[in-house]
């Protein structure tokens, strides 16, 4: 692989118009597409397997007319203090608001809360209830503009008037901290590169990439139907990787023209070498978010894929664009090692061109990566009992772990729908703002209305029920449904014990009368994706731990190194669910974090969690522990190449890290709770599993396994193919004559480990 990838790299190199004018043509091309695409229809959240989904499609056959898709909007009505809805002139107010209300084209119908008796028992508080024929994605701006100027003259007569529901549902922005994520990383490059034009490629290549990723996504928004959240994840994730990869091919060009190459020559080799674990890193990436489809939950699995295309994109990127880049950039990016004038220094390379690795000469100091290694392994146990007892303190919260969908609670307070959800809860309490959709299927039974009137019955029987509704029934007569209002907030424990309550009170009624009991609604829909994410947690890390497991072997020739890769990752990621669980779940913090509504978790934090994280680990793994087996196979003892692979590694992986928790720490400032949680919980993972897991467990353990670390039976080193990650072949072909030194006979012979 390091032969074809420096192949590709001398080619993009002196072809680099050929090659910038490609990126161009389809960045361009992906710009066009996405603005001329038809605007995103309507998300289908639909979760195959779960009683939810079964119930809803049921009532789409059975209730065609009742619009069980469509948006709604609730508007609550407060009178002022000392005041009640049943005065004259509110009254007439309302009413006149409802009158308004039902003139949109695409509404369905509109309630009267004085005729449907929707009114608060001290008469302070009333609501009225829209249903419109569209879902919320659908509905056009205009009607969407009729229903808030109906509430805001309704305002003006001195009520207080607030909208819930999903009609006013809105794509969430990242605010402004997305645009200091990446002026952190600008900092951070600059300070690693040393010049503004070395830093300015990763971050020029990386918006590259996401401009064709994320442009892609957006042309195809309609027709794939993808979630208004996705290009922000898609990014999010984009735009860390596609830093980082560049970061480190950049970093080994200016190595290699420290080693005294020619521009050409260096530009191969960077690719080469660095580019073979950019691609084994993306790689991981891209496993373990298509494996997110095993959860069989098709917004999630669209998610995973959109955002494994990015990565994709970001390598191809890194690997073609960069070294086309660095041709235009000439002598504008000096050697490592070099002053750079930026910092007031002359450019002169100070490097012999000895060193093994292809790095820059040992400079009289070592550098903090080479005094952390030498640290570390003169103390591998202290330092392995600290990282591992310091992220199992971090992970304990985890063990309280409570898991949900956000709803309008979660919102923040200055949010119509927030507010609404407030006022539902002061005067009707908290379960309204959750109601259950009870369906009765009763086709098979011999009498319908029987068997209807006894599930009612049983469930106003069972604890934490407020209010149970009439059934209605369809035009058939073979199905009713029942509105069930629960006592406590959807998110509750409590309500998720009355569903369960319910369903199985259901069970022993279809035995008895062969009325099937089916329980849907946006809160059971919740209870639902939670148990499915929850039960396809374990086979999904199997499934990406096992296939990175195998990739790693075949990178780094060792059972034990990807064991311990593994190992590593369940800690951080751990850790990083510890910290979510603190702070989102019980507000520490949680003012410095925007959090104004702690809650449960939300359900699809941990899978999403577990993927995006053991990819973006096994980058650092990957770039790390690739220079420790490349000086290791070049006859290094592996306590020596600990420490060469910290020489050469730890510098740049630290820049990386800081770049990736700047870049997800950005999406903090998400008006949406769901990315505004990614965005925390993925830094915090980036800063356990870098910082802790990389630059201390892993040295540590390495250097008490020594030669064991990179042992392989030999029967499998014999079976998998050689894919020469550490391009020991490369460089072997080099010194025998292809080198652009004129056979690069000053490099130390290479040796086999």
């Amino acid at each position: 692989m390091a032969t074809l990838l420096y192949k590709l790299g001398r080619f993009a190199f002196r072809r680099r118009h050929f090659v910038a004018l490609f990126w161009v043509a389809l960045l361009a091309l992906v710009g066009v597409g996405a603005a001329s695409a038809p605007a995103a229809g309507p998300t289908t959240f639909s979760i195959p397997g779960t009683e939810a989904q079964k119930t809803f499609d049921l009532l789409e056959e059975r209730f065609p007319n009742a619009s069980a898709d469509g948006a709604t909007a609730r508007v609550v009505f407060q009178a002022p203090d000392g005041e009640k809805m049943t005065d004259a002139a509110h009254k007439a107010t309302v009413e006149e608001t409802v009158k308004e209300l039902g003139n949109g084209s695409e509404v369905v119908s509109v309630t009267d809360p004085y005729v449907t008796k929707t009114l608060s028992q001290d008469g302070s508080i009333a609501y009225a209830q829209v249903s419109y024929e569209v879902s919320a994605m659908e509905l056009e701006d205009s009607t969407k503009d009729a229903l808030e100027k109906a509430a805001g003259e309704a305002q003006e007569s001195g009520l207080t008037v607030e909208i819930g529901g999903d009609a006013l549902s809105a794509v969430p922005h990242t605010g402004a901290a997305e645009i200091i994520g990446i002026a952190i990383a600008a900092v951070v490059l600059v300070i690693t590169l040393g010049s503004l034009v070395a830093a300015g490629l990763p971050l020029l290549t990386a918006i590259v990439g996401v401009g064709i990723g994320v442009g892609s996504i957006t042309a195809l928004a309609s027709t794939l139907e993808l979630d208004s959240t996705t290009p922000i994840l898609a990014s999010m994730i984009g735009l860390a990787v596609g830093i980082d990869y560049a970061l480190f091919i950049v970093s080994r060009y200016r190595a290699e023209l420290a080693e005294g190459r020619d521009r050409e020559q260096a530009a191969g080799r960077a690719v080469g070498t660095a580019g073979s674990a950019v691609v084994f890193a993306g790689l991981t990436v891209v496993i373990a978010l298509v494996g997110l489809a095993v959860v069989n939950i098709p917004l999630l699995t669209k998610m995973g894929v959109a955002a494994a295309g990015t990565v994709v994109v970001a390598v191809l990127v890194a690997l073609t664009l960069i070294p086309a880049l660095l041709g235009y950039a000439g002598r504008r990016i000096q050697p490592a090692g070099a002053k750079s004038k930026l910092f007031g220094g002359k450019s002169k390379s100070k490097s012999k061109g000895t060193e093994i690795s292809g790095e820059a000469a040992q400079p009289a100091k070592p550098n903090m990566g080479t005094r952390w290694a030498r640290f570390v392994v003169r103390r591998p146990v202290v330092v392995l009992l600290l990282g591992v007892v310091g992220l199992g303190v971090a992970a304990v919260p985890a063990t309280q772990l409570e898991l949900g969908l956000p709803d309008d609670g979660a919102q923040p307070t200055s949010t119509t729908q927030r507010r609404a959800y407030d006022l539902i809860s002061e005067g009707f309490g908290p379960g309204l703002n959750g109601p259950l959709m009870v369906v009765v299927d009763t086709e098979k039974s011999d009498d319908p209305k029987a068997a209807v009137a006894t599930v009612t019955e049983e469930i106003k029987g069972l604890g934490d029920v407020a209010a149970v509704n009439p059934a209605t029934f369809n035009e058939a007569g073979d199905t009713a449904m029942i509105t069930v209002i629960p006592g406590s907030k959807p998110s509750s424990t409590d309500t998720e014990d009355l569903v369960h309550a319910i369903r199985d009170t259901g069970a022993d009624i279809k035995a008895d009368t062969d009325a099937e009991v089916l329980v849907t609604g946006s809160t059971a829909m919740n209870i639902d994706v939670s148990q499915k994410l929850n039960d396809a947690l374990l086979p999904y890390l199997a499934l990406v731990v096992g296939l990175a497991f195998l990739l790693l072997i075949l990178v780094f020739r060792s059972i034990l190194v990807p064991l311990k890769a593994a190992l590593g990752f369940l800690l951080s990621v751990l850790a990083a669910l510890g910290a979510v669980v603190a702070v989102f779940q019980w507000g520490w913090l949680s003012g410095l974090m925007g959090v104004e509504q702690t809650g449960p978790v939300m359900s699809m934090m941990p899978i999403f969690m577990v993927g995006v994280v053991f990819g973006l680990a096994m980058d650092y793994e990957v770039f790390l522990v690739t220079r420790m087996r490349e000086a290791y196979v070049h006859g290094e003892s592996p306590t020596e190449a600990v420490v060469t692979g910290f020489k050469y590694g730890a510098r740049v992986v630290t820049a990386a890290a800081v770049i990736m928790m700047a870049v997800f720490a950005g999406f903090i400032g998400s008006s949406e709770q769901m990315v505004k949680m990614i965005g925390f919980g993925l830094a915090i993972a980036v800063l356990f599993d870098a910082f802790v897991v990389r630059m201390a467990i892993v040295p540590a353990v390495l250097a008490l396994l020594g030669k064991s670390a990179w042992w392989l039976p030999k029967w499998l080193d014999r079976a998998l193919p050689n894919v020469d990650v550490e391009g020991e072949k490369l460089q072997q072909q080099l010194a025998d004559g292809e080198d652009g030194r004129g056979g690069g006979g000053d490099r130390k012979e290479l040796v086999n480990a």
